[in-house]
């Protein structure tokens, strides 16, 4: 969930929260600090899920690949006075930090990002958000693939629940999937949506293997380095690394409105929400994050449906709230067999 450049989704997976890297018990802090801890992992939740907000309308202005090349650089720009004073720290990482830290820029920064916002360019923005709940799931199976974390004894009842739900969540008419796919209602979209899901998920788990390994500041700077990386070499490859590309004639008229949409999308919906969500994610239990969390779906709904009228039917609604549900509930389960992570 999610989500932008993806800070929350590949560092704080919703199954292992900030306590998996921190050793403060949470009964020894301050007793205002569980007062509005929350309403902070909130808060920057649902700025990451106002990302829609430009990215749709940036979709009209540029490709896809070319907006996350964009937003990097604007967020690099940004968090640049953190990654000086953090680049004493470079020389005492380990190379497996390293590695991590490479796949998650790669996988969540970068790729994962580029089939977000294809998916919200080909689909409809509000299932591509709901959709994307899924993500929790892949990440707690590969913690267990990678880890050998435990999975609670129903997690797969909760997880199949959560596929079940995503799938009716994609079909705009299920009496129709008999005939045919493209009469049912699923598009490209839902697959681009389904491959974020996947990348973000496994970089969520690589993300944990960063966190042990390295500061949070160096980690979250790093990361837009590598991403920004990933980003030129994959516009290279398609040829897209040009004057032409990078600033197409659509964006040639509109440039204030360009560059107000990036960097709206830099800061609103990435930098900001990054420094309000651990800022809480610090003061907050971990079984209590995980569901203030969700107001990024919520947020990211608000704008799609009322912003774009991108609406559901009935039974995508009552589908979105048992996926949501299922989620929060391996969200719930796992927090109770992980308490030693």
């Amino acid at each position: 969930m999610r989500p932008r450049i993806a800070f929350d989704r590949g560092f704080i997976p919703l199954t292992h929260p900030f306590t998996s890297v921190t050793p403060v018990p949470m009964q020894n802090r301050k007793t205002p600090t569980a007062t509005y801890g929350p309403w902070l992992v909130g808060l920057g939740a649902a700025l990451w899920g106002t990302e829609s907000a430009w990215r749709i309308p940036l979709n009209e202005l540029f490709d896809a690949k070319v907006i996350v090349f964009w937003e990097h650089v604007f967020i690099l720009i940004m968090f640049l006075p953190i990654l000086i004073s953090r680049l004493d720290e470079i020389p005492r990482v380990r190379a497996r930090t390293w590695g991590f830290l490479i796949f998650s820029g790669f996988a969540g920064s970068a790729v994962g990002t580029v089939f977000f916002t294809l998916a919200l360019k080909y689909g409809n923005p509000t299932v591509v958000n709901v959709v994307l709940n899924i993500q929790p799931v892949i990440s707690t199976l590969g913690a267990f693939l990678l880890f050998g974390d435990r999975l609670a004894r129903q997690f797969f009842l909760y997880a199949g629940i959560a596929i079940v739900a995503g799938v009716f969540v994609s079909v705009a008419y299920p009496t129709q999937i008999g005939v045919s796919f493209e009469r049912a209602g699923l598009n490209v979209g839902t697959g681009y949506a389904l491959i974020c899901a996947l990348f973000w998920g496994l970089s969520t788990v690589a993300g944990r293997g960063v966190m042990v390994g390295m500061s949070l500041r160096l980690a979250s700077s790093m990361r837009i380095v590598i991403g920004l990386v990933c980003m030129t070499l994959i516009l290279l490859a398609y040829g897209k690394l040009n004057g032409a590309a990078l600033w197409p004639e659509a964006a040639q008229a509109h440039p204030i409105k360009a560059i107000v949409l990036l960097f709206f999308l830099a800061s609103i919906s990435g930098g900001i929400p990054l420094l309000i969500y651990f800022q809480g994610l610090h003061l907050t239990r971990a079984s209590t994050a995980g569901y203030f969390e969700m107001m990024q779906t919520l947020a990211a709904v608000c704008i799609t449906w009322g912003f774009f009228h991108a609406s559901l039917h009935p039974h995508q609604v009552i589908a979105a709230i048992v996926l949501i549900a299922a989620v929060a509930m391996v969200h719930h389960i796992q927090q109770q067999v992980e308490p030693h992570n």
